[in-house]
């Protein structure tokens, strides 16, 4: 072979999104690092005004989003070190101290309470809020849980009362804080799972029965969660009061139109959209890069939902029920927070305190996230080298 041929191979190889032959998925790696620089943009962008009135320091917040962006990469990368097997092996014990943080975080003087609610845990200049490890630590209990417990998911019409029962006790501390959004997440990660398993269909519309009733009662029996769905179905009404976040949402989107006002010319964002660098970034981002920006993110966001379900779907292949559980239950969750985020922006669904998973700011949420990928990274990474072992036992 050539010079020129071999150069071409090698060029062939390298410029294919994941060659077959590749120890990791390469766009799933790719599509984790573009997503968190639109968010590392995006974030400096809409908080430099709130930056400027409580520091007096326009990049203040855009300085610990790119420290949070650091650490997110290194923990990425770090829980490639981690053995899948590790995670199954220890799944119990990270499922009780989730629990002991989420009752630390309800004691007075230990807990932050912002906006009256008590989700964060204060080290020093850092708060960690315990929800977002939740939804990892249940979705690991879940995938050993199923893992061991398959032809009795799958046969026993009472064996979705025991995920649940579980799924609740995460639920009952998450709504003493209050937290109902992550509670929701928890909630539909239980649900997926099952599906997954292939549980009876009498359980999912039980389920789903018991899920919708719990969640209207929820809502009924506070007046806060009332006033934002009624908010929401007309937030015009009252957009000074319960309507106030959501108007100027949406006029962020419609001032964006189709091709947006251009970086760092948003007027929304000059402390008339509240959290316009956390919850509401996606509007900020609508209103400088339009429709386009906005679709170039849920076009990456889908593609790395899709890459999750494929690495989950490969592991059920293989037989590694573990692998496969574990990978769709974290496409499940990054794919429901996503729409949730971007239904509330937009004014179709009520509003909720979850983040975009990678843009918005907020170290938690953007750790853990990070920590998932790194996840999927590895149970990928696995399935490789068992199917190239597979294939050199074949050849020997």
């Amino acid at each position: 072979m050539s010079f020129w041929q071999k150069l071409n191979q090698q060029r062939e190889q390298w410029t294919r999104i994941t060659p077959s032959n590749a120890l990791y998925d390469r766009a799933l790696l790719w599509l984790f690092l573009i997503l968190l620089s639109i968010g590392l943009i995006a974030v400096s962008s809409a908080s430099i005004p709130i930056s400027t009135r409580l520091f007096d320091d326009p990049f203040h917040f855009a300085k610990r989003d790119a420290v949070y962006v650091i650490v997110s990469i290194a923990v990425c990368f770090g829980a490639l070190l981690i053995p899948t097997s590790m995670w199954e092996k220890y799944h119990v014990h990270l499922f009780f101290f989730t629990l002991f943080l989420l009752l630390l975080v309800l004691i007075p003087g230990i807990g932050l309470s912002v906006n009256g609610a008590r989700r964060w845990i204060g080290l020093r200049s850092v708060n960690f809020q315990p929800a977002e490890l939740a939804k990892l630590s249940l979705t690991c209990f879940l995938a050993s849980y199923f893992t061991r417990r398959y032809d009795e998911a799958r046969s026993d019409n009472a064996s979705a009362v025991k995920p649940f029962v579980l799924m609740g006790a995460f639920g009952s501390f998450l709504l003493l804080q209050p937290d109902l959004g992550s509670t929701v997440v928890l909630f539909v990660i239980t649900f997926g799972l099952l599906f997954i398993v292939g549980a009876k269909f009498l359980q999912f519309v039980f389920l789903f029965i018991l899920g919708l009733v719990l969640f209207i009662w929820l809502v009924l029996t506070a007046s806060y969660r009332l006033k934002r769905f009624t908010g929401f179905l007309d937030p015009f009404k009252d957009p000074y009061g319960t309507g106030f976040q959501l108007t100027n949402s949406l006029m962020a989107f419609g001032r964006g139109q189709w091709d947006g006002e251009g970086l760092g010319n948003s007027i929304q964002k000059l402390e008339y959209l509240p959290e316009a660098h956390t919850d509401f970034v996606l509007a900020v981002v609508g209103e400088e890069f339009g429709f386009i920006g906005i679709l170039i993110i849920v076009v990456l966001l889908a593609l790395l939902v899709f890459r999750a379900l494929k690495i989950g779907r490969e592991s059920l292949q293989d037989e590694k029920r573990f692998r496969g559980f574990f990978a769709f239950g974290i496409g499940f969750w990054i794919f429901f927070q996503g729409f949730v985020n971007l239904g509330m922006a937009m004014g179709m669904l009520p509003t909720k305190g979850l983040t975009f998973p990678l843009i918005s700011y907020g170290g938690s949420s953007l750790i853990i996230m990070s920590l998932c990928v790194g996840i999927l990274l590895r149970i990928d990474h696995e399935n490789r080298l068992d199917r190239t072992g597979q294939a050199l036992l074949r050849d020997n």
